[in-house]
C-alpha cells in the first residue's frame, strides 16, 4: 500500500478569505516502510502572508518572491500522490486548501480527492486517546519521538515526524532510517534487536543472580509469621 505523509504551511488560517499555500511537502511509505521518497516546494502566493503565520513557520513574502507558482508544479504534485492514501494530520484544514488553489486553476485538474483517499491522524489519535491532547508535539512526546529541532513550524519536517507519529501510533517501524535497521516486534525471532538497547537477546550477558542470607531469610519467615498470625493462621506464601 503507498501512502503520502503531507503538510502544507499557508499565508493564514482560511482559504476562503484568499489564503494560498505557501509550502507542501510529502513523505512515502510503501507497506509501511518509509522509501525516501520526498516531494518539497516552496510557492509564491502572490499575496502578502499574515504576520501571525510567518511567527510560525518563518516564511517571509521576500522568500518566496521568486518561487514558483501552485500552477506551475500541480501537475507534477498531483502525479506524486495519485492513486496513494494521504496521511494528514487535521486534514480538513490542508484538504480544504488544495481543494481552493485546485479551484484557482479553472477546474481543470478536478479536485483532490479525485487522486487519493485520506486518513485523519488527528481523528485517529482522538479515538486512541480520547481526553488527550492530541496535537502533533503532544503526539511526539506520547510515542517518545524527538522533535527538539522543530523551532518552527515547516511542511517538509512536519511530515517527516507525523510518519513516525503514524508508524508509532499503528504499531509498525518508527525509525526514519530505511533497511539499515531491523524491525523489532514481539513476534520477531530471537536474534532480533531490542528497540530500547539495540542488544538481541542471544547478546545479552545472563541476569546477575544474588541470593538472600540467613539473616534475611530469617527476617522473611518472621514476616510470614506475623501475615499469618493477624489471619487467622492463613498466608499465602507460607508453605
Amino acid at each position: 500500500m503507498r501512502q503520502i505523509v503531507l503538510d502544507t504551511e499557508t499565508t493564514g488560517l482560511d482559504p476562503a478569505l484568499g489564503h494560498r499555500i505557501i509550502e507542501i511537502g510529502c513523505v512515502e511509505i510503501l507497506n509501511r516502510k518509509l522509501t525516501g521518497s520526498r516531494f518539497h516546494v516552496y510557492l509564491n502566493p502572490e499575496r502578502e502572508i499574515d504576520s501571525g503565520a510567518v511567527e510560525v513557520h518563518g516564511l517571509t513574502t521576500e522568500f518566496l518572491a521568486n518561487k514558483p507558482r501552485f500552477a506551475d508544479i500541480a501537475a507534477d504534485f498531483l502525479d506524486y500522490i495519485r492513486g496513494s492514501e494521504l496521511i494528514i494530520h487535521n486534514a480538513p484544514f490542508d484538504m480544504g486548501f488544495l481543494s481552493a488553489e485546485l479551484r484557482l486553476l479553472g477546474g481543470r485538474f478536478g479536485d483532490i480527492t479525485d487522486y487519493c483517499t485520506v486518513l485523519d491522524t488527528l481523528l485517529l489519535a482522538k479515538k486512541k486517546h480520547p481526553g488527550q491532547r492530541n496535537s502533533l508535539d503532544a503526539l511526539c512526546k506520547r510515542y517518545r519521538i524527538d522533535n527538539s529541532h522543530r523551532d518552527l513550524h515547516g511542511a517538509l519536517l512536519d511530515a517527516e515526524i507525523l510518519a513516525e507519529v503514524y508508524l508509532a501510533m499503528t504499531g509498525g517501524q518508527t525509525s526514519l532510517v530505511l533497511d539499515s535497521e531491523p524491525e523489532w516486534s514481539a513476534s520477531a525471532p530471537v536474534a532480533a534487536l531490542s528497540p530500547l538497547t539495540g542488544i538481541s537477546r542471544q547478546q545479552r550477558p545472563p541476569l546477575k543472580v544474588i541470593r538472600c542470607d540467613g539473616a534475611e531469610l530469617d527476617a522473611h519467615l518472621t514476616r510470614l509469621e506475623e501475615i499469618a498470625k493477624a489471619n487467622n493462621g492463613h498466608c499465602l506464601w507460607k508453605g
